[in-house]
């Protein structure tokens, strides 16, 4: 199977929708740790292949 690569405006598209989902969840939830826990986790997941993208 073919990797797929993804444009500079795809993962800033992405990265944008993170940072939205992120605030509303911080705006709207309850803040504990398990909160901030998993906000950390999704911008690992988010922001990793972003840098290893533009590194490269």
């Amino acid at each position: 199977m073919a990797k797929r690569t993804f444009s500079q405006t795809q993962f800033g598209f992405i990265a944008i929708l993170w940072v939205i989902l992120a605030g509303y969840i911080l705006m709207n939830a309850e803040i504990n740790a398990i909160t901030i826990i998993s906000l950390i986790m999704s911008g690992i997941i988010v922001f990793v292949p972003v840098y290893r993208n533009l590194r490269k």
